[in-house]
């Protein structure tokens, strides 16, 4: 197998040596980055890509070493809609009245509770189409968010597609400094901040704050800033801080999940988020660890659809707290799926 080393560290796979195999395989773009990556299959011993579903109690990995695609190898003609799994869940959606009934359900646990905040989310499910172009949509979210982490993987399995900016962690294994972001609130990019997001952006700062202070007495901590995410923004905080490399495991799983994808207390809410959910949500609001040479990355997988021969299942939720307006909140979710939607080429 013909290779050479890329800037990051990653070999550069040739176009006669692409082994992988058709039934797995991931494609990848990192932050800021136009370079698709991929893993080679060669090695099941080294697994740097890895996605942990939102509960933790799913792996799904991606074996062998990290690999650069050329350029003129990028059109991505492997993936096909015909090697996607049928969707045998024979689930239905929430409708808007379904929805607005549950998340007054909520916003009730909330309030008898005294709840910060707790996440609450459901799945837009598409069916009215007769193949989906899986190149060209990976394509349009890879050009739609640039400063986004980007995937498409398939397997025997399951096929997911994704882009989002949350990060879990990063940590540089040559200077232990460790980067993390609280990242909450949601509004359409033209729209003004309320008390309502800002509220709900506080307790995610404050909760990241306190578990890096049991790691590190040397912490850097961001003015909270608009981050523009295409037709959305949030509220973001950023983190840096110097940590031990025993104690990046430990730190990531108290991390995990985080105010923004669970609610506040963390215990309290994943055992409601069981309860009121309609459906579960697998990798949703889970995690991918990529570890590269010099880093190791862990993105939140927010943005993000399971794919179907015959269906996509859209992932989508937002924060709730006692001053939530449920209408507004489907809105919200309705925003958020376009995310990905707009990015979708079908044929009918």
């Amino acid at each position: 197998m013909q290779k050479e080393k890329s800037t990051l560290g990653f070999p550069t796979l040739y176009p006669d040596a692409d082994l992988r195999n058709a039934l797995s395989m991931i494609y990848f773009k990192l932050p800021f980055d136009e370079n698709l990556y991929s893993a080679d299959n060669n090695n099941s011993d080294e697994q740097h890509i890895v996605f942990h579903s939102f509960e933790g109690s799913e792996t799904v990995a991606h074996p062998g070493k990290i690999i650069k695609i050329k350029p003129e190898e990028t059109d991505l003609t492997q993936l096909v809609s015909s090697a996607l799994p049928q969707d045998s869940n024979h689930f239905t959606p929430e409708t808007k009245d379904e929805y607005l009934k549950n998340l007054a359900n909520v916003i009730d646990v909330i309030n008898q509770n005294e709840l910060p905040k707790l996440v609450y989310s459901r799945r837009k499910i598409i069916t009215d189409f007769h193949k989906i172009d899986l190149s060209k949509s990976f394509k349009n979210l890879c050009d739609s968010y640039p400063n986004a982490f980007r995937y498409i993987f398939t397997d025997e399995k399951n096929a997911w597609m994704g882009a989002f900016s949350e990060v879990l962690g990063k940590f540089n294994k040559k200077t232990h400094t460790f980067e993390t972001m609280s990242l909450a609130g949601t509004l359409p990019v033209s729209e003004s901040w309320s008390e309502k997001e800002i509220e709900e952006q506080k307790p995610v700062t404050e909760y990241i704050r306190n578990i890096l202070k049991n790691y590190s007495d040397n912490i850097e901590e961001s003015a909270t800033y608009d981050h523009v995410s295409g037709n959305i923004k949030h509220l973001r905080t950023d983190f840096k801080a110097m940590i031990r490399p025993e104690n990046l495991d430990l730190i990531i799983q108290q991390l995990h999940p985080t105010p923004a994808v669970c609610g506040i207390p963390k215990d309290f809410c994943k055992e409601k988020i069981r309860e009121l959910e309609k459906f579960p949500r697998e990798l949703y609001a889970g995690y991918i660890k990529i570890e590269t040479e010099e880093n190791i990355f862990y993105f939140v997988n927010l943005r993000c659809c399971k794919l179907y021969q015959d269906a996509v299942h859209i992932f989508v939720g937002g924060g709730i707290t006692a001053q939530s307006s449920p209408e507004k909140e489907w809105r919200e979710t309705e925003l958020k799926s376009e995310a990905i939607l707009k990015n979708l080429t079908f044929s009918n």
